[in-house]
């Protein structure tokens, strides 16, 4: 089975993690200290505060805005559920805009809508969803317009670019999850970044119990310290990500190359916008079908994600209409771009999903599907 990810753990990160371990430091220290200094370097921002994951590092980075109750945030519906959970462990009240039927982003004129029609609005989440950034100048000049925040989900997003710019430099906070499937990986794993020091400290001291110096504590905060293990981890991981993304972005040429002529709708760039490609997501209307071929033809893939925020359970009083979200959460299928990827994989990844569009089931589907309807 070629797999949809192949996380690289090699011998830079063990001797990171060896180093630590000899050092008897496990916890937060200097080794997260260094690690911070180097994403934040790495993104073009004057800093960077490490968390436990990437939910964390977005609840943080909303507290440290002092955004809470009584503040709106408005979102994509489009999006891991953690996106919205972190604006509700904040305190504060998701509310959805649609995304872009090209890049299936956050929209700017289904945000400038919402910003019409409330006044509750504290700041902007925008996902730069399967490594692809948001069209971040519209939105930027809505959040400079209505006197509100702009925040970037760049969970998946690590060192892309929009108009030549590095993802996390965009916004006034930046939130990034080092989960083993990312584009770069702790094991586990969050940070946000900057440019503002108050910020910056005030994300710092709410990731540590609201610490001020020693035992004194200023707020009530939370334990969002990332470890020494992890940063160690990180900071190898952070030397590779050049070159991580670079094969990303040739084994996804390569893919829309040969798909061009395919029945599958293949991810499209738009200009200025610089994909790392943390998934490559095509589009079917046989999407369940096709994972169910290509599995048989031992290729992995996934769905991310098949329902939208706005209809999931854990939020049962969201009562909105997400119509570009909602059709193509039942035509998105990711396929394998990862690294380690080699010319015979993606060649068999290419002649998996051809094979697939001879098949008889996907007539088959059809009628089903107008039969369901």
């Amino acid at each position: 089975m070629i797999p949809l990810a192949n996380p690289d753990i090699g011998a830079d990160e063990r001797e990171g993690v060896m180093r630590v371990m000899e050092s008897g430091q496990l916890a937060d220290g200097e080794e997260v200290r260094a690690f911070e200094r180097e994403f934040a370097r790495f993104c073009g921002t004057d800093h960077a505060v490490a968390a436990t994951n990437g939910t964390t590092a977005l609840h943080a980075a909303f507290e440290a805005l002092g955004i809470g109750e009584g503040d709106a945030v408005i979102t994509t519906p489009f999006s891991f559920i953690a996106s919205a959970n972190s604006i509700v462990h904040a305190g504060a009240e998701p509310v959805f805009a649609d995304v872009e039927p090209e890049t299936l982003n956050l929209d700017p004129d289904r945000v400038a809508e919402v910003l019409d029609e409330r006044d509750d609005v504290a700041a902007i989440l925008a996902v730069h969803i399967y490594g692809m950034p948001a069209d971040v100048a519209p939105l930027r000049d809505l959040a400079d317009e209505h006197d509100v925040f702009l925040v970037e989900d760049a969970a998946q997003a690590h060192g892309a670019e929009y108009e030549g710019e590095t993802v996390g430099s965009l916004g006034d906070a930046a939130c990034f999850s080092f989960y083993p499937t990312k584009n770069m990986t702790c094991g586990e794993g969050g940070m946000i970044t900057t440019d503002d020091p108050e910020v910056a400290e005030r994300a710092a001291r709410f990731c540590d119990h609201g610490r001020t110096v020693g035992y004194q504590h200023g707020a009530v905060g939370h334990n969002f310290r990332m470890t020494s293990l992890c940063a160690a981890i990180g900071r190898a991981q952070l030397r590779k990500l050049p070159e991580y993304n670079l094969a990303r972005r040739g084994n996804a040429a390569y893919l829309t190359d040969r798909l061009a002529d395919s029945a599958v709708e293949t991810p499209v760039e738009p200009a200025g916008r610089r994909s790392v490609y943390h998934q490559y997501t095509v589009r079917t209307d046989h999407r369940d079908l096709l994972e169910s071929h290509l599995a048989d033809q031992g290729v992995g893939s996934a769905v991310y994600y098949p329902m939208p925020i706005h209809q999931q359970p854990a939020y049962p009083d969201v009562d909105v209409e997400m119509p570009v979200a909602e059709r193509e959460a039942d035509r998105v299928l990711s396929l394998p771009v990862h690294p380690a990827l080699s010319t015979a994989d993606l060649e068999a990844i290419v002649e998996a999903v051809e094979s697939f569009e001879g098949s008889e089931r996907v007539p088959e589907a059809s009628a089903s599907e107008r039969v369901d309807s």
